[in-house]
């Protein structure tokens, strides 16, 4: 099969080589992997991995073989999974419990946007719940957490503030519910009961300046690669408030993986979350990872696999 390679000595980051079939655990399902999408931590993973590493979590595909010990979704269902690594192939061997089925009306492009994204959207505005009434703030909203984060609070009935860095960015988030939409956070008036935040350096202080006495910040990512200085005087006006840390893998235990997907995913059937995605063949992946690296792509990143 062919699958997605690390080549740091090679002309491009990555190639597509040809490899063995993936073996398979007796939990395992293997998986005809249709579309996969790309996160901006898995590009800087791809700058320090070594030759031959294998990268990929974001999947979506048709279950070719169900797992040993029937765990799972059984052969030919159509499904969003979330790997370790070594995903982005022409088949993948995915633990049950991290698979989801989806509906016919899902297409594999916009499921592949889920898992990632999607689950860190989803469980960081659990900080925040009940969000019915409560001032929202989510920066790099029109990326690929941003979007999905700004459709779910609203959902959810939050007043949300998106921000994005530039102006032109900001027509992704066009229809998806925000309340209000500013470039820069620090033109985002007022205070918020819930912050998300990833970008560090001065946008993290600007958001404890934001936030009210109580409140949540939900650090989730420093695409800015600035650290973030925090004095205890900061939060004198914005008392008891806190910084939460959040790591999408650990944030909840792993028999909640398939079931948080399958939410995602019945809300895309639905029409109540609409991921923004721009769609590549793999091919092109060595030529799109810059543009989404230097956020010239808004939204999510998705490539679709030929299958054979």
């Amino acid at each position: 099969m062919r699958a997605i390679v690390n080549t740091p000595s090679g002309p491009a980051p990555v190639a597509i080589r040809d490899l063995p079939e993936p073996d398979l655990r007796p939990n395992e399902a293997l998986v005809a992997v249709h579309a996969f999408s790309l996160n901006r931590g898995e590009l800087r993973l791809i700058e320090t991995r070594g030759e031959g590493w294998r990268p990929g979590q974001d999947i979506a595909g048709v279950v070719l073989r169900q797992a040993a010990d029937g765990s799972g979704p059984a052969a030919g269902t159509r499904i969003v999974a979330l790997c370790d690594w070594h995903g982005w192939a022409e088949r993948a061997a995915v633990p049950a419990h991290r698979i989801a089925a989806i509906a016919d009306n899902v297409s594999f492009a916009a499921a592949a946007a889920l898992p990632v994204a999607g689950l860190t959207a989803l469980r960081c505005l659990h900080h925040g719940a009940p969000l019915l009434g409560r001032r929202v703030l989510v920066t790099g909203a029109a990326g690929g957490v941003g979007n999905l984060a700004v459709q779910l609070a609203a959902r959810s009935g939050a007043r949300v503030t998106a921000v994005v860095g530039k102006a032109e960015r900001a027509r992704v988030l066009d229809g998806l519910g925000a309340e209000a939409v500013v470039v820069g956070i620090e033109s985002a008036p007022g205070r918020y009961a819930l912050i998300l935040e990833s970008a560090g350096g001065a946008s993290m202080r600007a958001a404890i300046e934001r936030i009210e006495a109580k409140g949540t910040i939900v650090v989730y990512g420093n695409s800015s690669g600035e650290p973030s200085e925090i004095n205890f005087r900061d939060f004198a006006e914005h008392q008891n408030a806190r910084i939460q840390g959040f790591h999408y893998f650990t944030s909840e235990p792993e028999e909640k993986f398939g079931p948080d997907l399958a939410l995602l995913a019945g809300l895309v059937a639905d029409g109540s979350l609409r991921p923004r995605i721009v769609e590549h063949d793999w091919r092109e992946f060595p030529e799109v990872g810059p543009r989404l690296r230097d956020r010239h792509i808004a939204g999510k990143a998705v490539f679709h696999i030929d299958q054979a």
